[in-house]
């Protein structure tokens, strides 16, 4: 069956759509974010603010790895999860890899007030922060299995196409080869 891991920029909804998602395919739902806040007792804003961001990251990757290893669950991860190459492997190898993207303005319109996100707290300019870091992101982000923009879709449309191409992919043929994807 395999997991399905959601990426993408914060405030793309991958919490709101990953909830909806496992209620439609009566999956388990994991929100790496709350898991690390559960696992520290601390928010990730509070784990930047004290340990920096390389430490989030460490704990991050150590969260993903265990919850890459249940088989049919919806995994929300982190926006800045997919970046670690062994992170993109890791969740390639435990399911498939979709994409939530949107558009500045909407990214800015979801995530609310800036100083409550560690990547934009400090940013005089949130709106170039945010093209920034998804320029950084770019390859990253790409590399998913499917791709979906939610900036004008709501949760139900957004998750209707992405059980639409789960659906579709579990009924394609099986690839020629058994190399693993790069």
């Amino acid at each position: 069956m395999g997991n399905v891991f959601l990426t993408g920029f914060m405030g793309t909804g991958k919490t709101a759509v990953g909830r909806t998602l496992a209620r439609r395919l009566a999956r388990r739902f994991v929100d790496l974010d709350e898991e690390i806040e559960r696992s520290c007792d601390l928010a990730v804003a509070e784990i930047f603010a004290r340990f920096g961001e390389r430490d989030f990251r460490a704990r991050e990757r150590r969260a993903l790895e265990r919850f890459a290893s249940l088989d049919g669950a919806v995994v929300a991860t982190g926006g800045g999860t997919v970046v670690d190459a062994e992170n993109r492997a890791t969740m390639h190898a435990g399911g498939a890899i979709v994409c939530l993207t949107a558009e500045v303005k909407a990214i800015l319109s979801r995530v609310g007030d800036a100083r409550n996100r560690p990547l934009l707290a400090t940013a005089p300019d949130p709106a170039r922060r945010v093209r920034d870091l998804l320029g950084e992101r770019a390859e990253a982000y790409a590399d998913a299995d499917f791709t979906i923009d939610t900036s004008r879709s709501s949760v139900e449309q957004v998750v209707d196409a992405i059980a639409r191409w789960l659906r579709d992919r579990a009924d394609a043929p099986a690839p020629a080869s058994s190399e693993p994807r790069r």
